[in-house]
This record gives C-alpha cells, structure tokens and sequence, in this order.
C-alpha cells in the first residue's frame, strides 16, 4: 500500500472558458469539482493506476466533509483526522487557448493538538505502507519541520519516503533523507544557490548541481520537474534526463502530481531508474492533456510510454535536449 499524505488538501473547482473577460461576467462552458491539493491528486492518480493506496490528510468544516465524501465516491481510500477551522478551496481558470489561472486560498490553520492527533494515526498506518509520498504546502499553523518529522517516523519503519513540497519545509525535509525528493524548476530555484534560468533559457547544467547539492544534504535522489523539458535526476546511479518527444496543449495543474505518483508507484514496482522516469514523464505528460487535476487518460498514458526519451548522464547545455 502506498501512503500519502495531504495536510493541506483542497476542494479543486475547475472553469473552463472560450476567453476570460476581466471587466465582466464570465460564463463557464463546463465546471469540475474534485477533492484537490497535491497530495490528493497523488492519491487519486495512484488509484487510477490500480495501486493500493490510502489517502491522509486534514480537513474540516462543510467544505472538508465534500472532500472526504468525494474521495469515498471515487473510491479512493482515506483515513481523515478532523480539524476545526474549514478546508480550502482552489479555482482553477481554463480559457480556449489553453491557458491556466489559479487562484489557491490559504489553508485552515491546523492546532497542535489537531497535528499531534495525525501524527498518531500515522504512526500506525505508516507501518502498512510499502511507500509515503508526502505532498503539497503546509497549512498555516504547522511548524516548516513537520514534513522532516513525518520523514523520519516514515524511514524508522524501514519506509521509503517521496517528498513534494518548497520553501523551508523543503529544505529541512531533505535532511530527514527522504528516497526520493521531487521539486519543480521554480522550488529548485527558490532555494539558497546559484541562478537557474538565464537568457538562453534552462541552465540543466546549473539544475542539475543544485540537485546534487540536496542528494548531499540527504536525500538519496533528486527529480526536478522541468515543466514541458521533463525530468532531470540526480541518483545514486547517476544522471538522467527524460522527456517527451514535445509540448502538449492543455491544463498543466496535477501535472507534477501525477509525476510524483507515477516515481512512487515505479519505486514500489521495482524499477529501474530509467524506467522510472518514463514512466513518470508519460504519466505527467497524460496529465497535461486532462481536462481536470488528478486525472489522466489510459490511452494517452501507455501510448506516451513509448515517445520519452530517457538518457542517462547526458551533456547538459542552456535549454538543450
């Protein structure tokens, strides 16, 4: 069974619109409602795939109990611990060019009794799991360590850890030594170091020091989302670069969810590196083509597997593939 973990977890609201107008009213020509956030999003691709999955996370308030009542009409199993303040929303705006606009709230600020509570069930579901993947922000409320915390409760138990998060909670959860740590261009860059994006585009080179520099801060593997570059990783067995054969038109949102489920789901499967990467950039690549966050189709799925090209310790240039 795979873990995961979404204490900040979302009612995502999805628009789709031929055009936004800004000074006026806009009506939608289709409207998506599904439980949200990263990790929620993680757990319903996982589930997608046919993986043993149990959701975890935090909710409260009318809007929570819609979540938790959408995730059981999914199917997606989910031990939920109850908070007082409400769960938030997400909107997400479609237009007919294919263009994104989201508008996150903050989340429910989380009581220590509320997280202490958590963190004991956790503790006992954590012990049935083959792996965790630990995603998305932190509500206000939870110290920025509360990832690493869950970290090394998770490795104690002899279970790999994939963490997906930025900022501070970033940072310290890399010194827990989680497997797999999975942080997209703009999160890479936000950390302390040197500049990644310079005029030419994409320093990969510069990527891929900076995740060299988080492997030697403890985590075993590194995976930066490169947006429509794919991956580039940074493992114990190397360098690698995977990516699609192009960029695909749509709703970018879950995208890098969908990435970190399909690393997780590879790790547990066994597979090598290479392999894993594939796997992932055609399950993001899927994703990008959904209309909605979390979801993905089959076909475009298994039919992407065979179009990513992985290569390992490649020549890295400004933007090249």
């Amino acid at each position: 069974m795979i873990g995961v973990v979404c204490l900040n977890p979302a009612l995502d609201i999805t628009y789709h619109v031929p055009a936004v107008d800004w000074a006026g009213t806009n009506r939608p020509s289709a409207v998506y409602a599904r439980p949200g956030g990263k990790g929620l999003n993680v757990a319903r691709t996982l589930h997608s795939l046919g993986a043993d999955v149990l959701a975890m996370g935090l909710a409260g308030g009318v809007t929570g109990a819609e979540v938790a009542v959408a995730l059981s009409e999914l199917g997606v199993p989910a031990e939920i611990t109850q908070i007082a303040e409400q769960t938030r929303r997400t909107v997400t705006i479609v237009d007919g060019r294919g263009d994104v606009a989201a508008f996150n709230e903050p989340g429910p600020r989380i009581a220590a009794a509320e997280f202490a509570d958590f963190a004991a069930r956790y503790a006992k579901a954590v012990t049935r799991c083959t792996a965790v993947v630990l995603s998305g922000s932190l509500p206000p409320g939870l110290p920025a360590d509360s990832y690493a915390a869950l970290i090394e409760m998770t490795t104690a138990a002899g279970v790999p850890a994939v963490l997906d998060t930025s900022g501070a909670a970033l940072a310290l959860g890399v010194a827990a030594r989680p497997a797999i740590v999975k942080p997209n261009l703009s999160e890479l860059q936000a950390l302390p170091g040197r500049p990644l994006v310079t005029g030419q585009g994409t320093d990969l080179e510069a990527v891929a020091a900076a995740a060299d520099e988080l492997r030697a801060a403890g985590a075993q593997a590194v995976v930066v989302s490169l947006g429509p570059d794919g991956l580039l990783a940074a493992t114990a067995d190397g360098r690698w670069h995977a990516f699609p054969p192009g960029a695909v038109a749509g709703n970018a949102t879950g995208a890098g969810d969908a990435v970190a489920a399909g690393l997780a789901h590879a790790l547990v499967r066994g597979l090598p590196w290479d392999e894993r990467l594939r796997h992932a950039v055609a399950l993001g690549t899927a994703a990008v083509a959904a209309p909605r966050a979390g979801e993905f189709s089959t076909d475009d799925y298994t039919s992407g597997l065979a179009k990513v090209t992985v290569r390992r310790d490649p020549v890295l240039r400004d933007g090249a593939r």
